[in-house]
């Protein structure tokens, strides 16, 4: 019987310090996730083994993330219909918007859901992939929606405090 997990791929292991942010929201709805370390262009056999093995065992969405010449998720997407969201690193020369073009423009018929370059679209990967899971897992969703609507109390608790020491 197959588990339902996230699988977080990396090009690298040094771009685990971002992708802690997408583990870290993982953490949090209580979603089960692997992660591994898959390049696109050093190991493509070992990262199309583990894609159709991770289906397999029940991987529902898969969460890529790759700095500069970023194929990671284009590629797997190319190997999978399960969701594919797309991390683009922010790290040489050009901060991560080689890794954006990279990730983003993909052929028609070929998606791959791309958030921002970073730490801040590491964090939102999370958030979309537990959102994804949401459409069947009424308890992830519930998490959800309760966190979106804590995280406006708080706002709204932040400006009532400022409006007091303005006037």
């Amino acid at each position: 019987m197959s588990t339902t997990f996230v699988a977080i791929l990396m090009g690298s292991d040094s771009d685990l310090p971002v992708m802690q942010a997408t583990i870290d929201i993982l953490k949090k709805f209580d979603i089960s996730y692997e992660v591994k370390v898959r390049s696109a262009h050093r190991t493509p056999d070992a990262a199309k083994a583990y894609v159709k093995d991770a289906e397999e065992r029940g991987c529902k969405v898969f969460i890529c993330a790759a700095g500069l010449a970023a194929h990671l998720a284009g590629a797997v997407a190319g190997m999978t219909t399960r969701p594919v969201i797309g991390v683009p690193v922010d790290n040489g020369p050009l901060q991560g918007h080689d890794a954006l073009l990279s990730t983003v423009m993909m052929p028609g018929g070929i998606p791959v859901a791309t958030v921002a370059i970073g730490k801040a679209g590491a964090k939102n990967a999370g958030y979309l992939a537990a959102q994804i899971l949401g459409v069947e897992n009424q308890d992830i969703a519930d998490k959800v929606k309760a966190e979106r609507a804590a995280n406006a109390e708080a706002l709204l608790a932040k400006d009532e405090a400022m409006q007091k020491t303005l006037a």
